[in-house]
């Protein structure tokens, strides 16, 4: 999308579109604002859902925040179910548990006030 505009579509987001092989008009219509988001998502970038909304407004022709509420929601759960084992974008998400254990030092250490953590990130 170099030298085409569109509407909702600033030179960073351009520069993931051009980057994911999606350089005009017709490339993003082909593969539809989910697709094109996917793609972006699944190439390394970390964009926000604002770019599914605005991507959406390109192809309708709407500035991004004059998507419906409904079309949004439909949006992400189009995006959630093309996006398989992508990590799910949804406001106030939060990481998995972090589980801490704690070891006791020996009663016979002299440094008894030092402590060992051991630290597990995620539910597995």
């Amino acid at each position: 999308m170099s030298a085409l505009k569109l509407r909702n579509i600033g030179p960073k987001s351009a520069a993931w579109l051009r980057q994911v092989g999606l350089r005009s008009a017709e490339d993003l219509a082909a593969v539809g604002a989910v697709g094109a988001f996917v793609k972006v998502r699944r190439a390394g970038f970390k964009p926000s859902l604002n770019l599914l909304y605005s991507l959406e407004g390109a192809l309708v022709g709407c500035h991004w925040q004059e998507v419906p509420e409904a079309r949004r929601q439909q949006l992400v759960a189009e995006y959630e179910a093309a996006a398989g084992g992508l990590t799910t974008l949804r406001a106030g998400q939060q990481a998995g548990p972090v589980l801490e254990t704690r070891m006791q030092p020996e009663a016979d250490d002299d440094d008894s006030a030092d402590e060992v953590a051991e630290i597990h990130f995620g539910g597995n």
